[in-house]
């Protein structure tokens, strides 16, 4: 799969692959209320990953329903429309407003959001805000619910049970590290936010070490991502218990780089003689 906010609508990159052979995409997030997201410069290279700061920034649920819904709902693959909000009300709406669409069998909640009630934090943070917006969100949305975890947490095995305990299908873990840059010669940050979310290559440790506490914890197929830049780093994430995969900042490297990593899967598995890739999952 590929992860939301890398792979906008799926139709931008139908002139590079096949989106059909794809076991499916998570749309760009999307809000209740159009968001202009954050200032520029939102984005910024750092070693072996990049920093954003982009900030939602989407024309809204409605405008996704009536123009891009229409134009992609053809396509044969899992369209899952990522899900984000600044309050609990936002995410329920929002979900409503989804239901009904025929071809998004799914979404997935992005709970690394600031919670304006509660002062900005966020609710992927907290155990019982974890729990509250997913609970909340299960109760209106009958179709597969996947809950996207924070890495920015101290327990992060804590809240993927606070989630699967309130309704959660399944998990896909983990969404950006917070982190910053500077320019030295300005002596000012290079994001206008000062903070962003760091992803690639150099957070896949991270990210692999998660996916293997919370598989070991929870009854729930998890979605490994987190600097997945080839074959053999999905493989990574299935042995550590990932039941599927989503790559995400390598996009913007190769836009063709879902396509190898699905035939770099298939060929290790006939190198090692495996019938089902689900043989190989949780291995570790």
């Amino acid at each position: 799969m590929t992860a939301s906010g890398t792979f906008g609508y799926g139709e931008e990159f139908s002139d590079f692959i096949n989106l059909n052979c794809l076991g499916g995409f998570v749309v760009k997030g999307t809000t209740l209320q159009p968001r202009q997201g954050n200032d520029y410069p939102r984005m910024a290279e750092t070693p072996s990953g990049m920093l954003n700061a982009v900030g939602l920034q989407n024309k809204g649920v409605d405008y996704f329903i009536d123009h891009i819904y229409p134009r992609i709902q053809h396509l044969d693959t899992h369209i899952v429309v990522n899900v984000s909000g600044s309050q609990i009300e936002d995410y329920v709406e929002t979900c409503k407003k989804l239901l009904p669409l025929e071809k998004i069998p799914a979404i997935e909640l992005n709970i690394s959001c600031p919670n304006v009630k509660e002062g900005g934090m966020a609710f992927g943070v907290s155990c019982e805000a974890a729990y509250k917006v997913v609970k909340a969100v299960r109760e209106v949305y009958s179709k597969t619910l996947i809950v996207k975890l924070s890495p920015n947490v101290t327990d992060i095995v804590s809240i993927a049970k606070a989630v699967t305990e309130a309704g959660a299908d399944a998990l896909s873990l983990i969404n950006t590290l917070l982190g910053m840059a500077i320019d030295i010669e300005r002596q000012k940050p290079l994001l206008s936010t000062v903070t962003g979310g760091l992803s690639g290559a150099c957070v896949k440790p991270v990210a692999l070490r998660m996916v293997w506490q919370v598989s070991h914890a929870v009854n729930v197929p998890i979605i490994g991502m987190g600097g997945i830049s080839n074959a053999n780093d999905a493989i990574e994430f299935l042995l550590a218990g990932a039941t599927a995969i989503e790559v995400g900042t390598a996009n913007f490297i190769d836009p063709q780089i879902t396509v190898k990593i699905i035939d770099g899967i298939a060929q290790y598995l006939d190198r090692k003689n495996i019938a089902d890739v689900n043989d190989i999952i949780g291995q570790i």
